[in-house]
Formats: structure tokens, C-alpha cells, sequence
């Protein structure tokens, strides 16, 4: 019943929020969020939890305005996201500029292939449909297996109108698809801030431990590919502004894991600055650091401390 209700809310949001005029739209997502935030619900204090770690210096009620604010930046992004198939190429144009995206037309231009690894910083459905819309540059992307199944169907029916390539996370095809397109010169972006498996790579995250993905790293070693780091953050209304940072360039030395290792904590470096920015549009609602998860139950029933998981809800639709 549960997954039912959930598919058949955002199925309201998709068919109802686009007819909407745009003030209308922008409005009830900002209200939406406000309710949310008032109820201080598992979400909201997960994320002031996460942003505690952010803005150390933070004062509670710095906090408390922190986390109000990226409810409604949340809320922005899903009001967005419901709207984008109606998006002309024109107001893409006018509403997005990331800085130094030639950097990744011209690499792409060359034959060479470019993984654009992002963290959950505003509005990475909105840049990559004025990637394919307003750029004409199509790519291929992941997406998280999600409950119910008709959901997932929904977002990767939703991701492919856009113009981009959708590949389940599972089933273990994935990677060689990416690592193709790769090889054929083409372009992979993916949301890499946060590990879902128990088998990323551990870095060093505002001063803790967090695990990321692997996959960047490894396809950029395998492939030949570009590894480029983006940010993102929002502007008034109606602007997504963003940045494409200097290459992550693969060791000359170390094995194939340290590589990753190391390719991976440069990543997390970036993110941790683009987000130490603009802290109010970090979309992490849930546990990210090894010292906030949950013990992993073995086979036998008893806890263990090696493999950590995030028992407290499935991955958000991102």
C-alpha cells in the first residue's frame, strides 16, 4: 500500500505541477517545504545533523535558518524536475550557466570520452537536460534501483524523454556500458557523493570518514576518459549556476585501488569546497558518514562493525 501511494504521489506531481503557472509552482514547493521543515521530521533533523558537520561554526539557530532554506531548495529541485519536459532549449539558455563547460565540448569534440561526477548540490536533472536540449550533447547516467518498481520505471522513463541514457545501478551491466560509451568517446555523468553498496571508497569528508563510489575513478582509469568534477548551485529564480573543475587525473603510481583512492578523496575534495559554499543547497537528507550508520547484521545475526549500512530509508529518487 506504502509503495503504491508513494508512486501514485509523484505520479500527481508529474501530471499536475507542469500545468501550473510558474510562480504557482514555485510557490506550493516553497510551501510544501515549510511544512515539511515545521514537522521536523527524520529528514530535516538528518539534515541539519549533515550540515552541523558542513558549517561547524554554526550556531543552532544558524542551523535550524540552514536547514529551512535547503527544504526549500529541495523543494525547488522537485517542482523544477516536474516541470523540465516543457522546458524549451530557449529558457534553458536563459536559466542555466555552468562555468567551463567548453572545457567538456571540446574534450568530447577530440574523441575523447568525459565522466562528469556531481554531488547532490541543487539541480543535476536540470543541468543535464540543458546539456542535451540546450548544448545537444547527450550522455548516459545511473539510476538507483527504487520501491515500487513502477517508480523507477517512471524516473527512467522521465531521465530518457529528457534525452539522456538511463542504466539500472543493478544487475551488474552497468559499468560496461559506461566504460563503452567511454571508449566511443562519449559522455557519463553521474551523482558519485554518496555509496550505496558497502564496497566504496572510504575519504576523508569535513573531517570525518564517508564512503564514496568507486566508479568515477575506476572508469576514468580504465577508459582513458576525463575525469572533471561539477558543483552546482541556485541563484533567484529562475537561475542554476555551476562550475566544471579542473580534471582529476589518474596517479602515475599505485595500484589500481590506491588510484581510485586517491582519485576519489580528490573528488570528495572538491565537493566539500562546492558545498562549504553554498551549504543550503546540499541535498542530503540521510546518513552519509560511517559514524552515523548503522551495524550491518551478518548471516549468523550478530552485528557487523567492518560493513556499515543505512538502514533508515531507501535512496531517494535523485
Amino acid at each position: 500500500m506504502r509503495d503504491r501511494l508513494t508512486d501514485g504521489l509523484y505520479g500527481v506531481g508529474w501530471s499536475t505541477v507542469k500545468k501550473l503557472p510558474e510562480p504557482v509552482s514555485a510557490a506550493l514547493g516553497r510551501t510544501i517545504a515549510d511544512i515539511a521543515w515545521k514537522r521536523r521530521g527524520k529528514s530535516v533533523l538528518r539534515l541539519e545533523s549533515n550540515l552541523a558537520r558542513v558549517v561547524p561554526e554554526a550556531s543552532p539557530e544558524r542551523l535550524v535558518e540552514l536547514s529551512k532554506a535547503g527544504m526549500r531548495s529541495y523543494m525547488r529541485y522537485w517542482m523544477e524536475s516536474f516541470r523540465l519536459p516543457g522546458w524549451s532549449a530557449e529558457k534553458l539558455r536563459d536559466s542555466v550557466d555552468i562555468k567551463d563547460i567548453h572545457v567538456v565540448q571540446e574534450t568530447l569534440a577530440s574523441g575523447r570520452g568525459v565522466i562528469l561526477a556531481l554531488p547532490h548540490l541543487a539541480n543535476w536533472d536540470l543541468a543535464g537536460v540543458w546539456m542535451t536540449r540546450a548544448l545537444g550533447v547527450p550522455f548516459t547516467t545511473v539510476a538507483e534501483r527504487l520501491k515500487p518498481e513502477s517508480l523507477f520505471d517512471r524516473f527512467v522513463a522521465y531521465r530518457e524523454s529528457l534525452g539522456m541514457e538511463v542504466l539500472p545501478h543493478t544487475g551488474g551491466s552497468a559499468f560496461g556500458t559506461l566504460a563503452r560509451r567511454l571508449r566511443e568517446g562519449g559522455l557519463v555523468c553521474l551523482v558519485a557523493d554518496r555509496d550505496l553498496s558497502a564496497s566504496g571508497v572510504e575519504v576523508e569528508y569535513f573531517g570525518d570518514i564517508a564512503r564514496m563510489p568507486a566508479g568515477p575513478a575506476m572508469l576514468a582509469q580504465q577508459t582513458g576518459a576525463l575525469l572533471m568534477p561539477v558543483t552546482l548551485w541556485y541563484e533567484e529564480p529562475p537561475y542554476l549556476k555551476g562550475q566544471v573543475h579542473a580534471p582529476i587525473e589518474v596517479p602515475e603510481t599505485g595500484t589500481t585501488a590506491e588510484k581510485a583512492s586517491l582519485m576519489t578523496q580528490a573528488l570528495a575534495d572538491v565537493y566539500a569546497a562546492g558545498i562549504s559554499e553554498h551549504p543550503e543547497d546540499w541535498h542530503m537528507l540521510q546518513r552519509l558518514w560511517l559514524a552515523d550508520l548503522e551495524p550491518r547484521a551478518d548471516p549468523s545475526g550478530r552485528a557487523d562493525s567492518s560493513a556499515r549500512a543505512d538502514s533508515s530509508t531507501e535512496e531517494r529518487p535523485r
